[in-house]
């Protein structure tokens, strides 16, 4: 008598089969579900790197010395004392339109005259980012008064 020859998969086999696959695709999955959480915030960051730089380049290019007149919006500044105190709930362009998209970031600057390195007459310029996602930035620069070379106006 001759004995059959047995083809495919036991039970016991399958099953284990089943759960070593389960357990890779958990893993796999794991690691998607990090990565995917992990790569907004840089975006965020970055947003709030180019919005602070931007408000900090416009603080540092006005006018050291105080300059009479000055109106409610950014447009209207015209020294780097009217930045101090400046703050917003959303970004704005300079003319204080809000930016669609932008909203979710909130922006506040201070001017101070700590004076540097022994020069009398330098401000220090702080504008704070606060963003989605618990983000906050801090950037710093100075606007400092050069001696006039002549000729002088």
């Amino acid at each position: 008598m001759r004995t059959r020859e047995r083809r495919g998969f036991t039970l016991i086999e399958l099953i284990v089969l089943v759960v070593v696959i389960a357990a890779g695709l958990v893993g796999l999955l794991t690691v998607y579900v990090s990565a995917g959480r992990g790569s907004a915030e840089p975006v965020v960051q970055k947003q709030a790197l180019a919005i602070g730089g931007a408000l900090l380049e416009e603080a540092q290019l006005s006018s050291y010395d105080s300059v009479a007149g000055t109106g409610p919006t950014r447009d209207q500044f015209n020294d780097v004392l009217d930045f101090n105190g400046y703050a917003t709930t959303g970004v704005e362009t300079i003319d204080g339109t809000p930016i669609p998209g932008l909203g979710a970031y909130n922006v506040s600057i201070s001017v101070a005259t700590p004076g540097l390195n022994g020069v009398a007459e330098a401000r220090l310029i702080t504008v704070t980012v606060t963003g989605p996602a618990g983000v906050n930035l801090a950037l710093s620069g100075y606007r400092v008064k050069y001696p006039c070379v002549a000729p002088c106006p």
